[in-house]
């Protein structure tokens, strides 16, 4: 008697894909994230996110070209108000996360006749990507990989030494903007899938886990992507049997994962 494997649902292997997808270009910009203590920047890129999303609606565009837009914006407004230097960047991060955040919120309030769930877009809805969430995943993540590619030389002597790669020659200024968009567009494909409040988990989870085992930094940028490919497996393999939320629940994979590798030695170099 001739036996079949089951198949796989269309909406769990979206969902892989997209997750994977995910995964493998937010380690090696993690990476970065988490070597330049850049979480907090994550985050308040990740809250424009929902303004990006309200402005989507209420203009009728493309959802990822308006978050796009709302995370450079946010991002060139960042650099500019750092030049003057006469707040503090974790006071200026700090102002800029919660009134986009509540910005965004204030504007889905006036939308009366568009019904918006709110809770997908701030925990993700990973169950529900379609082929377009693929495209601008795999599409933009493409992007931001050729750029890390091109620009990694750069952006390593930004991170050891910034005064030292100017003295080199190394444009810092545009790095430094380089960076913050590369982020920003990781933060648009990837809002899909764990949502604008879980996102900057995704990209420093994996990426300080994968800093305990990594001997350079090739290997942890490798590292994370690995760690966050098996956090997206984990994650719905947690939701298919508990049937619990998809975004958060590769969150806490990704957590247990950073947990487990706590318990093993550190690699030495």
């Amino acid at each position: 008697m001739e036996m079949s494997l089951p198949m796989m649902p269309d909406f769990i292997f979206y969902a892989l894909l997209a997750g994977l997808g995910v995964a493998l270009i937010a380690g090696p910009l993690g990476s970065f994230v988490v070597w330049r203590r850049m979480a907090y920047f994550g985050d308040t890129l990740s809250h424009s996110a929902l303004l990006g999303v309200a402005l989507g609606f209420l203009l009728d565009i493309n959802l990822n070209l308006a978050v796009v837009f709302c995370c450079v914006m946010l991002a060139l407004i960042l650099m500019c108000l750092q030049t003057r230097k006469a707040i503090a960047t974790d006071t200026l991060l700090g102002i800029l996360a919660h009134s986009s955040l509540s910005l965004g919120m204030v504007t889905v309030s006036f939308m009366d006749s568009v019904r918006i769930d709110l809770m997908a877009y701030l925990f993700g809805d990973l169950l529900a990507v379609s082929t377009t969430d693929l495209f601008w995943i795999y599409g933009g993540g493409l992007a931001v990989l050729l750029l890390l590619k091109v620009f990694w030389r750069d952006l390593l002597a930004l991170t050891v030494h910034e005064e030292l790669a100017q003295v080199e020659g190394v444009p810092v200024q545009r790095i430094k903007l380089m960076l913050m968009l590369l982020v920003a567009m990781v933060i648009a494909v990837a809002m899909k899938i764990v949502g604008v409040l879980l996102i900057t988990a995704m990209l420093i989870i994996p990426a300080a886990t994968a800093r305990r085992f990594a001997r350079s930094p090739e290997q942890m940028a490798f590292g994370a992507s690995l760690i966050g490919m098996v956090a997206v497996i984990g994650g719905l393999s947690l939701s298919w049997y508990l049937d619990t939320p998809a975004g958060p629940s590769v969150v806490v994979s990704g957590f247990a994962l950073f947990l487990l590798s706590s318990l093993l030695p550190k690699a030495r170099i």
